[in-house]
């Protein structure tokens, strides 16, 4: 192994040893299952390891959740060519779980599976780690207005998803003024 490599060890072993947990559940949020969530955490740090990285510790987990978001998105691309990608949670995962908990998770998989693999990102950047909008256009490489596009999309399909009557779904796109 060359030296640049022996050098990376401690700082993906620190990240891995402080943050593996959240680095599972945001990926678990993007695939919705638990073994895809952890085959793209291995993934995410494989090719950082291997790719110069960022020596700040909170730099370098943002580097490993940008990686995360690309491998989905461009597994989802891969996949269209041979049909849809539908994440789902994994049997072994429901037996382990307690009967709330599986709805809760199932939900959650079917309603994010209903979304565009970018509209996804974005709905996980936002909802779920609280980034405002300028930080996920950073994290995503793209324009503030085409984050606020994606989430006003993703908020459409997902209220449409879950019936939302038409008079509450102003009051989502409002409360959601940051």
């Amino acid at each position: 192994m060359d030296r640049q490599a022996d050098r990376r060890w401690p700082a993906i072993d620190a990240l891995v040893t402080a943050r593996s947990k959240a680095l599972k559940r945001y990926a678990y949020l993007l695939c919705g299952s638990s073994h895809g969530a952890d085959d793209l955490v291995q993934e995410a740090l494989t090719r950082v390891l291997s790719r110069r990285m960022p020596t700040d510790p909170q730099e370098l987990e943002k580097y490993v959740r940008r990686v995360i978001v690309n491998i989905v998105v461009d597994e989802a691309r891969r996949t269209v060519r041979w049909g849809r990608l539908l994440p789902w949670v994994s049997a072994r995962d429901e037996v382990m779980d307690r009967s709330g908990e599986i709805v809760e998770r199932v939900a959650l998989a079917e309603v994010l599976a209903a979304l565009a693999p970018r509209q996804r990102a974005c709905v996980v950047l936002r909802y779920y780690e609280d980034l405002p909008v300028d930080e996920i256009a950073a994290l995503l490489g793209c324009g503030e207005g085409t984050v606020k596009s994606q989430l006003h999309d993703a908020r459409r399909v997902l209220a449409r998803r879950w019936d939302v009557p038409a008079g509450e779904r102003t009051g989502i796109a409002k409360g959601d003024a940051r």
